[in-house]
């Protein structure tokens, strides 16, 4: 995990965003250990207590559980896991529209400039492999 974390929001919020974007992308499978939260601090740098924290706000959303005495574990419960990808594409949207929507693009010149982009941007990713 990259430990250059922005000023704009909290640390644990972050640390929750990185294992579900790697949920997301397949690099942390249903069932999987996870660090333990002083290996995870340590590694990253941070406050023991901000990666209880988001530990904690991970176990609330069901997206991790530990049972006594062992390591924590990415849930299997594949609802959670399917709801995790829909989420981050969602909030991804939403603040590229409220970024977006002052300046009043036509809708039609939007989704052209978006695939563009991301078509482009994904060829440049292939060609750098």
């Amino acid at each position: 995990m990259n430990s250059n974390f922005n000023t704009r929001e909290p640390v644990y919020v972050q640390v929750i965003r990185y294992f579900k974007e790697q949920i997301a992308i397949g690099e942390i499978v249903a069932g999987e250990e996870i660090p333990s939260r002083r290996e995870l601090a340590a590694t990253l740098n941070i406050n023991p207590n901000t990666a209880q924290k988001a530990y904690k706000e991970m176990e609330e959303q069901g997206l991790i559980h530990t049972e006594r005495n062992f390591p924590s574990k990415i849930t299997s419960d594949e609802r959670i896991l399917k709801s995790i990808r829909q989420e981050l594409i969602f909030a991804a949207v939403e603040s590229f529209v409220e970024t977006i929507r002052p300046i009043n693009v036509p809708i039609d010149e939007l989704l052209q400039v978006v695939k563009e982009k991301y078509v482009n941007e994904g060829q440049e990713e292939e060609t750098n492999d």
